[in-house]
């Protein structure tokens, strides 16, 4: 496959549409220019004239001089090594730096990106560069210098990778230089093996475009996309190619007439603005294709309307959907909330009578060019103000979240292996939410975040030891999936040998998570890692063995009875049931607790006659107390005796974690409450429900043992049982 096979910006017989792609630079020419040797000292080589021309369209003021030494530097250097489509290898870094240039790249990037091979490809080293043309471009040209194959092996792509994302930590311009060198590498890729061909192609869609997209440079995405798109799939690449061949042959273009019907609208409301037609590239017409069936023409591309102010961009909007008929399901506002890669702009869509439908999208021109040129339009962020001249050490720029992230994950990459599949898991998600934390912050995490990843993203390895979370207010599972404005608050224990659960790897989302999470239990592989941490208490019977407290006057965890998980009080006979303190206005009945909703003195109560004479009492609230009542079953009378002691059924809803079973039962015995049965229900979501029945030696204690149970870490909740039993 040719490099013009595989390039849908090279000139053909495609009208219309394609028409935005600008002529390619005669590279030949410029390799046979760059052969005549270097130029007199008094002036630029030729070979750079299109350089120069493209970079004072953007920096006016430039000096030129540190291009004019980086261009001799690296044609002396490349003198005699040729590419493998046959041009002269200095064509090459010229058709990197013009790309930059065009884009509008401030002169260090343009210096560095002229010497971008010489340290990997000639005898020129790293402290030459730095000697000639200063630490900043040392650092650049170091950023992208690929590690050796010899050193490193198979491993030498994935290191090279991540030695290239931290040195862009550091200096976003490192990687705006590897997306111009990937570009140009694409378009002449046609001289490669198919086989080849195929592999960059695959690095370049799974690392290199969502970089791009990240680093919100379009320009070199979309063409990116394009190049990609016919090598990996060339027949849809040329349907796609079809369609827009068989488009720019129409009579008529729906997105002109739109157009021209806008620019009558707002030159009537008298806002200055001006509105041009972008045609779509391959890959997005393919993906409409594929959205819509049946394309027209209006699908082909969007409107652009570009005006001077914030302000006017509303302005515009107004105008649009008052006059023309809007979709108003189409709104975006990224100007008042721009995405993490700092693309600005407003996104609507106009409707016509005949189903024509033209996407617009209105933005500042200052706004126009960060879309395209993302963070290269930005020039050298790391400039010191004029008012504080630099003290010899590199700015530490305010990173965007994501690049954050990348770099606190990749130094717990145990291996390259893991690094590279990470890496293109994380980069394949490409959007971004903030949730907030109840004191403020913020957090930014990819979409489809849960609370582990949260848990992680704030308080990094300290994470194993968080219990749950509050969402918006509300009790939630770890599991949890967040979205973009949640505030969530992180429940943390005290322990600090708390332990993450290997459940938690099913949720994690994020690479800094699941790393966290896979180097502790390979650094546990004996531990026996918990599905939702209850302490040999997750398989849902009867806590038979429930660990004793230790250091406690009280044996009470030590032996507790045979539990069922709902006891029923008609169930046992009164002589088992001590406690029973209630008297009833039924001299001579016997009296029973209600197992349901186990009654103890203070609480309200009432009772119902019962076979064999007996009276049930109950709480008032109960359940079961209205079930009897819709019968048509009679109250009984009920007070409460002078006998203070009594047995209770209590349940605690709590987040798994190690332990909680022993530290709940110490707790109980420090209230001096005897556990009767005990019943741990299997783990749902990472939640564990405990029943305890407890007999209490005065019930004045109970208040008191329920705040103790609650304050147990992972604890959330203790409650009174309500079970559900059968009428008797």
């Amino acid at each position: 496959m040719s490099a013009e096979a595989t390039n849908p910006a090279t000139p053909g017989p495609v009208t219309g549409p394609t028409a935005r792609w600008r002529a390619r630079i005669d590279l030949r020419r410029l390799g046979r220019a760059a052969l005549l040797g270097p130029a007199a000292r008094d002036r630029l080589p030729d070979a750079i004239s299109h350089v120069v021309d493209a970079h004072r369209a953007h920096h006016p003021d430039a000096d030129l001089e540190p291009l004019r030494r980086a261009y001799l530097l690296a044609e002396s250097s490349h003198r005699g090594q040729m590419r493998k489509s046959g041009e002269p290898y200095i064509t090459h870094p010229l058709a990197v730096t013009l790309i930059l240039a065009e884009l509008g790249a401030e002169t260090t990037t343009l210096t560095a990106s002229l010497l971008h091979d010489t340290v990997e490809d000639t005898d020129v080293t790293l402290d030459q560069v730095g000697e000639q043309f200063g630490e900043e471009v040392r650092f650049l040209v170091d950023g992208v210098t690929k590690l050796e194959k010899v050193d490193y092996g198979a491993a030498a792509e994935p290191e090279t990778f991540r030695k290239m994302l931290v040195a862009t930590g550091n200096d976003v311009r490192v990687m705006s230089i590897k997306l111009a060198d990937r570009l140009h590498n694409m378009r002449t890729l046609g001289v490669m093996r198919p086989e080849k061909q195929a592999r960059i192609a695959k690095v370049t869609r799974d690392v290199l475009i969502p970089l791009a997209e990240r680093l919100g440079v379009q320009a070199l995405k979309t063409e990116l996309e394009d190049l990609v798109f016919a090598i990996l799939h060339p027949e849809e690449y040329e349907h796609t190619r079809e369609l827009i061949v068989e488009n720019a042959s129409r009579a008529d273009d729906p997105l002109a007439e739109f157009a021209d019907e806008m620019r009558t609208v707002l030159r009537e409301a008298d806002i200055p603005a001006e509105v041009v037609i972008r045609p779509r590239h391959f890959v997005s017409v393919h993906r409409v294709a594929r959205k819509r069936g049946q394309l027209r023409g209006a699908d082909f591309g969007r409107l652009l309307v570009l005006v001077n102010e914030d302000a006017d961009c509303y302005a515009v909007l107004g105008e649009l959907h008052t006059c023309m008929t809007p979709v108003v399901s189409e709104f975006k506002d990224f100007i008042a909330v721009p995405k993490f890669n700092l693309y600005q702009s407003l996104h609507t869509a106009l409707a016509r009578e005949d189903g024509q439908i033209a996407e617009v999208l209105i933005r500042t021109h200052q706004m126009h060019k960060v879309a395209e040129a993302g963070v290269v339009a930005l020039g050298n962020p790391y400039a010191p103000a004029p008012d504080d001249p630099a003290d010899g050490e590199r700015a530490d720029p305010t990173r965007p979240g994501w690049l954050s992230r990348l770099l606190e994950w990749q130094q717990a990459a145990p291996d390259p292996d893991t690094f590279w599949s990470t890496l293109r898991e994380d980069l394949a998600q490409d959007r971004e939410i903030t949730v907030f934390r109840p004191d403020g912050g913020a957090l930014g995490l990819p979409e489809g975040a849960t609370c582990v990843d949260a848990a992680y993203a704030q308080y990094g390895e300290d994470a194993h030891a968080c219990l749950g979370a509050r969402v918006n207010g509300r009790l939630a599972t770890l599991s949890t999936v967040l979205r973009d404005g949640d505030t969530v608050e992180l429940l943390m224990g005290q322990d600090p040998a708390a332990e993450p659960s290997r459940e938690w790897l099913d949720h994690a989302h994020t690479p800094a998570a699941r790393i966290a999470i896979q180097r502790w239990l390979a650094a546990h592989p004996a531990h026996p890692a918990h599905p939702a941490h209850p302490a040999s208490a997750g398989s849902g019977e009867p806590a038979q063995d429930a660990p004793a407290a230790e250091d406690t006057a009280q044996p009470a965890a030590q032996t507790p009875a045979a539990a069922a998980p709902h006891p029923s009080a008609e169930a046992q006979p009164p002589a088992t049931r001590p406690g029973a303190n209630a008297v009833v206005d039924r001299p001579g009945a016997t009296v029973r607790l209600a197992g349901c909703c186990t009654p103890v003195p203070p609480d309200e109560v009432t009772g119902f006659a019962v076979r064999g004479g007996a009276v049930t009492v109950h709480r008032v609230e109960c359940a079961g107390v209205a079930r009897m009542k819709d019968a048509g079953r009679a109250e009984v009378g009920v007070r409460w005796g002078d006998a203070t002691e009594c047995r209770v059924t209590l349940v605690a809803e709590s987040f798994g974690r190690p332990h909680l079973l022993a530290d709940l039962t110490e707790a109980i015995a420090l209230e001096g409450a005897e556990i009767v049965s005990a019943t741990v229900e299997p783990p749902t979501q990472q939640r564990v429900r405990h029943t305890y029945t407890l007999q209490l030696p005065d019930a004045a204690h109970l208040p008191a043992l329920m705040r103790a149970m609650r304050n147990v870490p992972g604890v959330y909740d203790v409650s009174r049982a309500q079970h559900h039993v059968p009428m008797p």
